[in-house]
């Protein structure tokens, strides 16, 4: 039975609390004007459970080059710096041509 109580309650859809909470704020900051503003403002619903938003909140606090700001209304502001790409950074001038270089198409396109 104590065992029981320590398992996270899961919905029909064997969804947690906290996975719903996290599938939902993950959408929120993947949106494209999220990505684009680098910054969201993330809300709790009624449904959310005070522990499951509490885990995710703390979640995201432990990520780095996320800023979080919790505003007088109780929403979150998350911003974010543009990440760099990863892998050496090339110059045009460090551009060289191939000499020899030939493409060969090996079929024909279908259309």
């Amino acid at each position: 039975m104590a065992q029981q109580k320590k398992v996270a309650k899961q919905d029909r859809g064997g969804m947690t609390e906290v996975d719903r909470v996290r599938l939902r704020v993950s959408a929120m900051i993947n949106s494209p004007k999220a990505q684009s503003l680098r910054q969201v403002t993330l809300w709790r619903l009624d449904s959310d459970s005070e522990s499951a938003w509490r885990q995710v909140m703390e979640e995201l606090a432990e990520t780095d080059g996320l800023s979080m700001t919790e505003n007088e209304d109780g929403t979150m502001l998350l911003q974010w710096e543009a990440m760099a790409e990863e892998g050496p950074e090339v110059q045009m001038e460090d551009w060289a041509p191939i000499e020899d270089m030939q493409v060969q198409s090996l079929a024909e396109a279908p259309f």
